[in-house]
């Protein structure tokens, strides 16, 4: 594969500045992105980033119910697929392997064909089926990537925060983008 190929997939879960952020950083990175965005993702889009807001970075947009879609077949080449954020229900549909959504579909394909699967779940407190489907995941090769803030990285505001857990998530599929913090590298050494 000549060009670097990423599946994003945006479900409803609360964080949508986490799925622009990181198609921002895609794009700044070389990545060409394949989007497909839940109907619970856009009513969250409205609420947090407002009513007319669209992805900059998004290279291609699917419809959620195009499953003839070439992210929803094993043939088409990617580095393999991130849901950010991931919402505890398609998170679960995943695990299943019951899909119904093209978001659903390309992410079993991803794990069908041993492709990376970052799951950044949305969710607190988790309760015990959460766990075990996190770990039934991670059984079948999904990375599970909770955006988790980083203080080592010292953050300066909101962005520091996002734009770090992006970084990170990134990192998985080998896409390296400016600006992540990298313990032992970047910080100063010795200081406590």
């Amino acid at each position: 594969m000549d060009q670097k190929r990423l599946i994003v997939g945006i479900s409803g879960a609360s964080g949508m500045i986490y799925a622009d952020r990181l198609l921002k950083a895609a794009k700044k990175a070389g990545c060409e992105t394949h989007v497909v965005i839940s109907r619970a993702a856009r009513m969250t889009i409205a609420y947090e980033l407002g009513e007319e807001f669209s992805f900059e970075g998004a290279d291609k947009t699917y419809g959620i119910n195009d499953v003839g879609a070439p992210i929803a077949s094993g043939s088409f080449e990617t580095l393999g697929m991130v849901v950010v954020p991931c919402s505890v229900k398609s998170m679960s549909e995943i695990a299943t392997g019951v899909t119904s959504t093209l978001l659903t579909r390309a992410a079993d394909v991803c794990l069908k064909e041993r492709r990376r699967l970052s799951l950044m779940v949305r969710e607190t407190p988790f309760h015990l089926g959460h766990l075990r489907t996190m770990t039934q995941l991670a059984e079948m090769g999904a990375i599970i990537a909770p955006p988790l803030p980083a203080f080592y990285a010292e953050p300066q505001g909101i962005e520091d925060l996002v734009d770090q857990s992006v970084g990170r998530v990134l990192d998985t599929f080998g896409v390296r983008v400016p600006g992540v913090k990298r313990w032992g590298e970047d910080l100063e050494k010795g200081r406590r």
